[in-house]
Order: C-alpha cells, then sequence, then structure tokens
C-alpha cells in the first residue's frame, strides 16, 4: 500500500514565510521573476476588449463544463475505452498510486519516465514509486532540477523559479557525475539535455499530466515548451497520464480559446512549442508510440467543492499560474512558505478540498484581498470571494450550519469567539455602546502595548481622548 503524502505542518506557515522575508537576494529574485511574468503577459493581451471577451469565453467554457461533469465524464471514458485508452478512477492519492504501480508491476517496470504533472505532485507519485522500488525521473528541466535538490515545486508553470543559474550550476556539478561548475545557461541545458535523452530510451513508462481531457473524441490535450512531455508518451512502451476530474471539456472546439488563454497567461507566448493531441495506443500500422495508453482520474476532495455551487468555481481553474505572478503575497514568500503542492492564491482556495481546512485555513488568511488574482485570472475566477468564504468557515462552530467543509472551524479560537461575541452585544446596543466608549476613552492609559500581531509591525490602537460624539456635542454649545 502506497503511504499518502505528508505536508509541512500549518502551524509553521509563518516561521516559513518569515525565513524568505529575511532573505534579501530571495526576495530580490522572487521581484524580478514576477515582474518579468507580469510583463510578458502584459504584452500579449495589449488589446484589454479581446482579453475580456476571451476571458468571458473562457470561464463559460468552465462553467459549461462543469455544470455537465458527470455526464461528460461518462462519455469521455466510453470514447477513451472506444479509443483503446485503459481508464481508471481514483477517489484518494493513495488509489492512484496503487493503480500506477499495479500497472508497473505488471509490465515488470523498473524506470518511469516523468513529463511535467502537479497532479503527480499532488499525490506524492515519485515517493510512492521509490518506496516500491521503481525509480521515477522528472524530464522537465525545472522538475529536474528540484528532483536534484531534494525539493518541491514552488511554482506550478516554473518549479525552479527560486533558484540563481549559480545555485543550479553548483547543483549540476555536485549531483551529475562528471560534470564540472559552469553557470553558463545554455551549457546547464546541454547538460541535463544529455542526462535526460538517455533516460528517455530505458523508461519502461512514461508518465504525464493532462492539460484538458476532451469528452466527445476522447482526446488528451497536453501543452509543453520542451518536448519531454512528447518524449514521455511516445517513446516508453505505457503511457500513463494522471489528471483531476475537473479538467474535462465536451467538445475540441472548445480547446483553442482556453489554450490561448493558458499559454498566453503563463509564460506570455501565443502558444506552446509543443501541443500534443492523444487519442489511444499505438496502432498495427504505426511504427511508434506506447502499445497501452493508461487514465487515471484523480477526485482527492474535488467532489468537496463540487458539490458547493459557491465552492465549483473552484474547480474552473486551468492552471496557468497568473494569480501567482501577481499577488503580492505570494511574490514575497515564494511557494515553499505554503507548503502545499499548490501554493499562491489558487492553492489557498483548492488546498483545503485536497488537504482538508483544518490542515490548510491558514493560506486563507495569506492574503491582502486587494483582488489582483481574480482580476488576472484568464477564468474568472472569484478568488477573493472564495476566500473570505473559507476565512468564515475556518471561523464557523464546526457543529453550526455554516461549517460545510472537511475540517471547518479549525481556526475557531474560544477566547477570539468570545470577544466576537462581546464585541457584537455592544455594537447592537446604544446604551452599552455609549458606556464602552466612555470608559474606553477615560482609560486610554490602560491600552496594552502588545496587542497580538497588529502591533508585530505597527503601533499600538489607542482610543481617542474625546469620543466623536463628545466632539460634536461641544461644537453645537
Amino acid at each position: 500500500m502506497s503511504k499518502l503524502i505528508s505536508i509541512h505542518p500549518t502551524e509553521d506557515f509563518k516561521a516559513r514565510s518569515r525565513l524568505v522575508l529575511n532573505d534579501p537576494a530571495q526576495r530580490k529574485n522572487f521581484r524580478g521573476a514576477m515582474d518579468f511574468l507580469q510583463a510578458k503577459r502584459r504584452a500579449q493581451f495589449a488589446d484589454q476588449d479581446e482579453l475580456q471577451g476571451l476571458r468571458e469565453l473562457g470561464a463559460q467554457i468552465r462553467r459549461y463544463s462543469l455544470a455537465n461533469l458527470p455526464r461528460l465524464l461518462e462519455q469521455l471514458e466510453e470514447n477513451l475505452t472506444k479509443n483503446g485508452v485503459q481508464v481508471h478512477w481514483a477517489q484518494t492519492p493513495v488509489e492512484a498510486n496503487d493503480i500506477a504501480l499495479g500497472i508497473a508491476r505488471r509490465v515488470g517496470a523498473r524506470h518511469i519516465i516523468k513529463g511535467k504533472s502537479m497532479v503527480s505532485e499532488e499525490i506524492g507519485f515519485n515517493h510512492a514509486m521509490t518506496d516500491a522500488g521503481i525509480e521515477a525521473f522528472e524530464s522537465d528541466m525545472g522538475e529536474y532540477i528540484v528532483q536534484l535538490a531534494g525539493e518541491a515545486p514552488s511554482h506550478i508553470i516554473m518549479p525552479a523559479i527560486h533558484k540563481t543559474k549559480q545555485e543550479i550550476a553548483q547543483l549540476f556539478a555536485d549531483q551529475v557525475p562528471g560534470v564540472s561548475y559552469t553557470d553558463d545557461v545554455d551549457a546547464l541545458i546541454q547538460i541535463g539535455r544529455r542526462v535526460l535523452r538517455r533516460k528517455f530510451a530505458d523508461a519502461d513508462i512514461g508518465l504525464s499530466g493532462v492539460n484538458f481531457c476532451v469528452a466527445e473524441t476522447g482526446t488528451l490535450c497536453l501543452v509543453e515548451n520542451e518536448g519531454n512531455g512528447r518524449m514521455c508518451t511516445t517513446v516508453p512502451k505505457v503511457h500513463i497520464a494522471i489528471t483531476g476530474i475537473e479538467k474535462v471539456l465536451e467538445k475540441l472546439e472548445h480547446v483553442p480559446a482556453l489554450l490561448s488563454l493558458l499559454t498566453r497567461s503563463a509564460t506570455g507566448q501565443p502558444i506552446t512549442t509543443y501541443v500534443n493531441m492523444i487519442s489511444g495506443p499505438r496502432q498495427p500500422d504505426q511504427k511508434d508510440g506506447p502499445r497501452e495508453v493508461h487514465l487515471i482520474l484523480l477526485d482527492n476532495g474535488r467532489t468537496q467543492a463540487y458539490a458547493d455551487e459557491e465552492l465549483r468555481s473552484t474547480l474552473q481553474c486551468i492552471r496557468c499560474g497568473a494569480c501567482m505572478n501577481h499577488c503580492p503575497v505570494y511574490a514575497r514568500i515564494g511557494g515553499h512558505a505554503y507548503g502545499t503542492t499548490y501554493p499562491g492564491p489558487i492553492g489557498a482556495i483548492i488546498s483545503p478540498h485536497l488537504l482538508g481546512l483544518d490542515a490548510t485555513y491558514p493560506l486563507a488568511f495569506a492574503s491582502t484581498l486587494c483582488g489582483a488574482c481574480a482580476e488576472v485570472c484568464p477564468v474568472k475566477i472569484p478568488i477573493t470571494d472564495i476566500l473570505v468564504r473559507l476565512r468564515n468557515e475556518a471561523q464557523a462552530r464546526p457543529d453550526g450550519d455554516d461549517a460545510t467543509l472537511r475540517g471547518s472551524g479549525a481556526g475557531r479560537n474560544m477566547a477570539v469567539s468570545a470577544v466576537w461575541s462581546v464585541w457584537s452585544q455592544v455594537y447592537s446596543k446604544l446604551g452599552l455602546y455609549k458606556m464602552a466608549s466612555w470608559f474606553m476613552s477615560r482609560g486610554r492609559a490602560l491600552s496594552p502595548s502588545g496587542q497580538g500581531a497588529w502591533t508585530s509591525s505597527r503601533t499600538p490602537l489607542v482610543p481617542a481622548a474625546r469620543r466623536l460624539r463628545d466632539l460634536l456635542k461641544d461644537q453645537q454649545m
């Protein structure tokens, strides 16, 4: 049995954030990277009318797909099966890993080459395969770098964005046999290419993610820039694709609009270098391609989000990373501080469904609610509204009507709740409010100098010496 991937404890979120905030070099690197990505996106969407029209179209496609999700998943399975693709359903990460492990053992696989897949990160695929004695090797350059470093991706599009070329150069010199230190970017790419070429040839199984599944044709759509995705899905004799159940679309004609939004929002490209459409294994008259193709459809809490009308829009996400690139919090603390597979604003709203609100509720409070994430989201997810909802869920009574999620009420503090209860009573009754404000203004000297998180970076709050009603009374006399 595979073991479930573990995450960093949320109680350490602030400590991890402070480590980055106290590292000027890393903060500078992240700020520069985010500014660069924002500029590339702006250049691709110079026509605001086109952008808003495309966003509305993308949002409508995703809403329509989700509204018809059960039917589309059945249609997808039917057509994939007709095409020769074997479809598997997994409710949990453990089930997904066990399905993949079962396929690997059946074909006697010892080496798996991986294309980029955030869902495989979500389920802890590499760890599960390693525990079973099977090598799982990352072929995406960014993923390869963080795997060498023993780290997790810090961004869903650019996994190694937190590393400088000097750090990568030293990593290669330390970890890749026969390699000397060089910080020349072209040389580093060539080093990675030489290592990976041999891995493609030796792999028994290729694993990939999926950007979109098309129900009407039984097609798996995968976009990439390096060609490693195409190698992973064609060179090994078995191809395993893994994705969340929300990635299904009804028609092939729905793909172009979403691709245009995805690539331009993610990396500032009109289109990626490679767009792969996979509809089945190698046919008898074909010379290359895998002999088997498998698709693992993962739930892992997605049905919880789907069941709630407000939270369902979380599943519209096309994993472009634009919300991260524009988030003032992510730009300062980076992805590793979050401690979850999906960092930034999208991680704050999707992780509670994957891991439980009790494990992730501090992330909903790691936001200024400035709305930049919702403003740039290509499929118009109301991220700030969902963050507020999750904050309320975290503070809800566990047995109350407003506690609807797994782990609701985890952030509830009895002392804080009692304070807010008294506050609501005072501010809802005029007599109590007058009396309380009189005592506060006269006793302002007793205001504590330490006021929790507020005074960690701000001066203490002290009531005014005269109340507003007193000042108005003086003017009327």
